[in-house]
């Protein structure tokens, strides 16, 4: 389990009480983490935006993102989002402080619709949250396009027609069960591209199957 404290920004010039407050937070964080997860990079809200409550700290780990909200007179509510959860993140920045907006799936497992959730945090220090963007652009990159595979497959589960063939350009095999109306496959064919599924040029080669086997 990882129990190390995260290097802190170079831009971070922490008073002596305030250090130890973070670190403190730091190491909640840490006695959390499970066995192989490791801390990346983290965030604090500037003191000025915490006027009326404990500073908020997010905390990128390899496996989600964490964030600690410190009660007042003790204890804490946590946050967390897998990465594979995460669908967006946008960062709005200032001169010296940035708000990160984040939006992830709630459904379990590698999911691809369904009810979203929403976690904002204003007045980080900036360059601990662009740090912290970063990390969340870099996994939501990789986890793109196991989303896309993913519902391709359960398109293609729902319909038991088009298919990927080589090259990643769609196909539509005569496999038992599959459609075999080509104004049916072309609608099909059509919403995967509006979905953003298949590329302009596989739609067009698609298309031009379909319009050729009619």
């Amino acid at each position: 389990m990882a129990t190390s404290d995260p290097p802190p920004s170079a831009s971070t010039d922490p008073t002596p009480a305030e250090d130890g407050s973070i670190r403190a937070a730091l190491h909640l964080v840490a006695s959390m983490l499970v066995p192989g997860e490791t801390v990346s990079a983290y965030a604090v809200q500037r003191r000025i935006h915490a006027l009326v409550h404990r500073r908020v700290l997010v905390v990128a780990t390899s496996g989600r993102l964490i964030v600690l909200e410190r009660h007042v007179i003790g204890g804490y509510t946590l946050h967390d989002i897998r990465w594979q959860d995460l669908k967006e993140a946008h960062l709005s920045a200032g001169p010296l402080a940035a708000d990160l907006q984040l939006s992830a799936f709630s459904q379990p497992d590698l999911a691809t619709a369904g009810q979203l959730r929403a976690i904002g945090v204003r007045g980080l220090r900036k360059e601990q949250a662009q740090s912290i963007y970063r990390i969340c652009q870099a996994n939501d990159q990789a986890w793109r396009e196991k989303r896309r595979i993913r519902e391709l497959e359960e398109m293609r589960a729902r319909s038991g027609g088009i298919q990927m063939g080589a090259g990643g350009v769609a196909s539509s095999p005569g496999a038992p069960g599959a459609p075999h109306d080509p104004v049916a496959k072309l609608s099909q064919a059509k919403e995967m591209l509006e979905k953003g599924l298949i590329s302009d040029a596989e739609y067009e080669s698609l298309k031009a199957r379909i319009v050729s086997s009619m």
